[in-house]
Formats: structure tokens, sequence, C-alpha cells
């Protein structure tokens, strides 16, 4: 039995009256779409859901899926606990799900759950699909960082699962849209929010779920989204299936967008089968960025696929470069992305070696194997890795927050001997004292001590 569809939903605990307490009226279009697809799903009469939510355990090399027979939650964290509920896993569908994503070389299973406790990414979903009449079992599954490709990956051994045991199944999206729609939003405004609600509610309307898979990253990251990745492996449980897309409703009441979508399987659709033409988009995206690198990136580049595939360092700079790169000392910074998200940055403040080509060369590496978020960088990645070289001019003393600016200049804080930087010009650091906070805290200087602050320009190399 193939899936019998997939309905998208917000999150917002102000929905639930319990919660709401009269505010949810301020949503009551996300709040009547909520109840109308709950009944909808009702009407499928699945036997099992698959909720995917960015709340439950999410890891960076790893998609997590909850363990267990069983488990529950609340909504005390949100003032009402008596919104609670128990749910039953479906062990043998969460068993095969593994076993085929394992096969699949992806790495997802059921190691690492540090809380057991329903998210309320899963139980704001299910408090309107119970009020519709559905209590079957569920699979609750996590995010990671792993790239668009991989999401969707996932959601095709989902649905190859459900199809081997024979479930009537629903796949549940759970995830807001930009959390940056209004100034006076909780987490105020960015000309991308309003962007990334547009182009995504589109695709939803439309059954398009290609856009999901080939968003801009920098969009969606300045966007501050919650769900994309949900709705990518929604969009591979439904792989090769015709669809009724419908967009019930989209709101940013709030400043946050919350869309509800349903989209009942209508048969078979070869044609809807997304995977490849996502690879395809990815290597022409890589292959267009690579081709534009300059020899910063490129002596990057070349350092770490070095080491990886053989081990070794780079033993002999290649010809040709740059004055720029072999008659200045300076500190540099070396970053990598997958898919958007990062995968690893490793610098020096300071000169450490003769010259910047140096510097590039242990930082790349550095970058690839010793960043501590994050695991080495496997041989099968390297043609996935982005690359940015940042070379840092001298730091110099600053007396006030007036004296900085997050889009040009890096910052530097110190404490006695621990100190804390930041790089100029990161997606979602738009304020001197979100960067400095964030420069404090990675130098692990509490706000209560004194601190001194040095700031510092780059040139970024892509």
């Amino acid at each position: 039995m193939p899936m019998l569809g997939a309905v998208l939903t917000p999150h917002p605990p102000v929905l639930l009256p319990e919660v709401g307490r009269g505010r949810e009226r301020e949503i009551a279009a996300t709040g009547r779409s909520m109840r109308a697809a709950a009944e909808r799903v009702a009407g499928w009469k699945p036997e099992v859901l698959i909720v995917a939510s960015p709340h439950t355990i999410l890891y960076g090399d790893y998609f997590h899926i909850a363990p267990g027979k069983a488990a529950a939650g609340d909504m005390a964290a949100f003032g009402a606990p008596q919104v609670r509920m128990q749910v039953e896993y479906d062990t043998l569908l969460r068993d095969e799900i593994v076993r085929r994503a394992q096969q699949a070389d992806l790495k997802a299973g059921t190691l690492g759950q540090r809380d057991p406790e329903l998210d309320h990414g899963v139980l704001i979903p299910l408090y309107f699909l119970r009020k519709a009449g559905i209590t079957c079992p569920i699979v609750r599954m996590g995010l990671s960082g792993f790239s668009p490709l991989a999401h969707y990956r996932l959601g095709q051994c989902v649905a190859e699962a459900v199809e081997a045991l024979g479930r009537r199944a629903v796949f549940v999206a759970s995830g807001n849209l930009s959390h940056k729609l209004k100034v006076d939003g909780p987490y105020g405004f960015a000309p991308e929010g309003p962007k990334f609600d547009e182009a995504v509610t589109r695709a939803m309307a439309s059954g398009d779920f290609l856009q999901f898979l080939t968003m801009n990253p920098a969009l969606c990251e300045r966007a501050a989204e919650c769900g994309l990745r949900s709705f990518q492996m929604m969009a591979g449980a439904l792989d090769g299936l015709a669809v009724a897309p419908r967009l019930l409703s989209h709101e940013g009441t709030f400043g946050v967008g919350y869309a509800v979508a349903l989209f009942p399987v209508t048969g078979q659709d070869a044609s809807r089968r997304f995977a490849s033409a996502c690879a395809q988009a990815q290597r022409e995206h890589l292959q267009k960025r690579s081709a534009g690198e300059d020899a910063w990136v490129r002596l990057a580049r070349l350092s770490l696929e070095t080491y990886v595939r053989t081990g070794s360092r780079l033993e002999h700079l290649p010809d040709g470069l740059p004055d720029e790169l072999t008659r200045r000392a300076a500190g540099a910074f070396v970053s990598l992305h997958i898919g958007g998200q990062l995968r690893g940055c490793i610098g020096t403040i300071e000169a450490t070696q003769t010259n910047v080509a140096q510097e590039i060369v242990q930082n790349a590496v550095s970058a690839g194997t010793r960043d501590p978020r994050f695991p080495p960088v496997h041989p099968e990645e390297l043609d996935e890795l982005e690359y940015s070289v940042d070379v840092l001019g001298e730091p110099e003393p600053v007396d006030s927050l007036e004296q900085l600016d997050p889009k040009r200049y890096g910052v530097i804080v110190s404490c006695g001997t621990r100190r804390g930087l930041l790089l100029p010009d990161l997606d979602g650091v738009d304020t001197v004292v979100q960067q400095v906070d964030i420069a404090r805290q990675k130098g692990g200087i509490r706000a209560d001590e004194p601190y001194k602050m040095e700031r510092f320009e780059v040139v970024r190399h892509l």
C-alpha cells in the first residue's frame, strides 16, 4: 500500500486555546485550516502517521528516529500542562525505515536520544488530528544538517518501508515558515522573509516539490525558516506519486509564517521523481561555483582534498600563485559548507605561518578535520563542499559598539587570555549586539565580565 498523502502544518503553541487564551483568534484562518486538514486526513483512515519535526532531536550528521515503544509529552513549557498526549510507536515500520536508510548509505537510526518527550512540533499537529479521531501509532523523525537531497532520500526510504509493510500511511510535515516577516515580530524583519514565504507557498499550491529542494540556502538562512527540511522529507515520501495539492491558508500575523497544505495521493506519476533533478541542480551549482574560484579558494580545496584522499598534507605550493599569497603573512579563516549548511570553519586571528598560502593550507585541513562541532570530512563529501577564505586585516581596538558594523567589520572580544572572534557579514548576524554576544560566548566570556573589543576587516574569497 503506497502513501495515502501528506499534510503540511505549522506548530505555533498560541494556536491551541489552552495556550492562546484568546490570542488564537488572531490566527483564526490557521486554526480553521488545521481542523479542516485533520478532518480530511481522518477520512483517509491512516494506520500510521510519520511525523517529521524540526524540534525533535536534531544532529548535524545523523537522522534521529525516536526509539522505544511509546512516548508522551505536554505543553507545560507553554503554560498548558493539561494538554498532554501519549502515543504508540509503529516499531516495525520504524525499524524498516532505519534498515532501508542504512542500505541507502544514509546515516539514520535510533541512537542518541536525549529527550524522549514529544516536542511541540509533534504535539500541535497531533492535537488537531486527535480531535478529528485519529489515534493510530506514529513514527517520529528528526531532521539533520544533511543536504536537501539527503532529506528527500530519507523520505523515499519511508515510502519504500510503508509499501513493504502494507501500511496505510500519512506523512505529517511539521514546520513554520520564515520567522522574519515583521519589524515588530519576535525575531524582527528581513527582506528575505516575505520572499521565502512567497516562494515556498507557491510551491505548496502548485505541488512543485523541486522548489523545496533547490531554494537558495542564503535566502533560507536569512529568512530564519523552520520547516523546509520537513517539507523536503515529505517530498521524498511522495516520490513518483501524483497529488492534488491544496494550500489551505497562509498567515504571518505574529511575524512568523504559518501555512497549512494538503497533498492527497491520486495515483502514480513518474514525472514527479525529483531526486535526479535535484542532484543535477546541485552539480550545476557546484560546477559553476568551482569554475569561478580564485587562487585562494582553489588552494584551500586542493589542500583539504589532498589530505582527505592521501592522509598527507600538501608538500609543495602550486606554481603561479599571486604575490599576495606568497609574500604576505596574515591570519585566515577557511569555511566549508554543504547544501548551505556549515560543515567546518577554522582560522587564525594572526599569522602563524610564513605566508598567507601556508596559512590557508593549514586551516583548510583543520576546517575539514578538526572542527569539534563536526566529524572529519569523508572522501565522498569532497565534491559537495563549497569553500570560502577570509584573509584578516590587522585588528584595531574599539571603545564602543558604535564603532562596529557587523556587515563590514569582524569583532574580537577578549578577557585575559580568553578570546572569541566572529567574522563579518554572516547570515543571521544582523546587529552589533548579536555579533558581540556570539563572539563573547565563543571565547567563554560571561556577560558580567569586563572585556575588550577589537575590530578587523577581511577580504573574502569565494
